[in-house]
């Protein structure tokens, strides 16, 4: 994170006048940031970051994207106790967020088999970047970042445009290095996309065995095509549309559904 963004995080924590942690003596404390249930850890380089900018020392002791355990001490922390408390609600969010956005997305991964497991832009504002990390450290794909990373026709854009015309006009504006992206609805639209040049075709809210399908016929077309799968799927139907033969499967789940890990600080001095 840069400073900007730390000194942003925090003043919104502790607002203009902190007296929780104005009573607190100027002493030495020691810190210790615990897991308390198992998971996939994500967020450690960015909880030592928020502790470095108040002027503690940190020792991360488990690195970001491994497994941990119930009972496993993650970061040491040493300085300030005051700086200690300021940082130590904004560490565990972030903490918490992240690791369960990695472990969700590690069982959605053991559970895809080949097929790859992407997020979507469905992000929280101003934590896309520390969301689309924690998916990444979880086994992953970040997918697009934004609206520069890849031409997305959607729904709408068809509404307002017509398949033919959208893959047109994005092929004429946009770079060669950028992919081309359509959503289909059906599979006469997947197969008209597949003609007209689509480098990927995303099977929007269609069911497993319409998707089956549909990646037959496309790939008659043109077996160069990525295809993508997504819209209600979660964890618990997941496995049926790694079945289908698509190359990619996007949740918004992994962001929207994640569940945050549970993780303690317990400071002594």
């Amino acid at each position: 994170m840069t400073a900007y963004e730390l000194d942003r995080f925090l003043e919104e924590d502790l607002g203009e006048d902190d007296d929780s942690n104005g009573i607190v003596p100027e002493v030495k404390a020691f810190g210790k940031i615990i897991c308390k249930e198992d998971g996939i850890l994500a967020g450690a380089q960015e909880a030592c970051q928020v502790f470095g900018h108040l002027g503690l020392k940190t020792k991360k002791l488990i690195d970001d994207g491994s497994k941990v355990k119930k009972g496993d001490v993650l970061i040491e922390v040493g300085g300030n106790a005051a700086d200690m408390l300021r940082g130590e609600r904004l560490s565990l969010n972030i903490l918490g967020r992240m690791s369960g956005i990695a472990t969700l997305t590690a069982e959605c991964v053991s559970l895809a088999g080949d097929v790859r497991i992407a997020a979507t832009r469905k992000t929280t504002p101003g934590l896309r970047k520390l969301e689309k990390k924690a998916v990444k450290l979880g086994g992953g794909d970040t997918h697009r970042y934004d609206l520069s990373s890849a031409v997305m026709i959607k729904d709408n854009h068809i509404a307002i445009m017509g398949i033919e015309r959208a893959i047109s006009e994005a092929k004429m504006v946009a770079s060669f290095t950028k992919k081309i992206e359509i959503e289909v609805e059906s599979l006469e639209d997947a197969e008209k996309a597949a003609k007209l040049g689509a480098d990927i075709i995303m099977f929007d809210n269609m069911a497993p065995d319409v998707i089956k399908e549909g990646v037959m016929r496309v790939n008659k077309i043109n077996p160069k095509v990525i295809t993508e799968a997504s819209g209600g799927i979660t964890i618990h139907n997941l496995a049926d549309y790694s079945k289908t033969g698509v190359d990619v499967i996007s949740l918004g789940a992994l962001t929207r559904d994640a569940k945050w890990l549970d993780i303690s600080m317990d400071i002594t001095i």
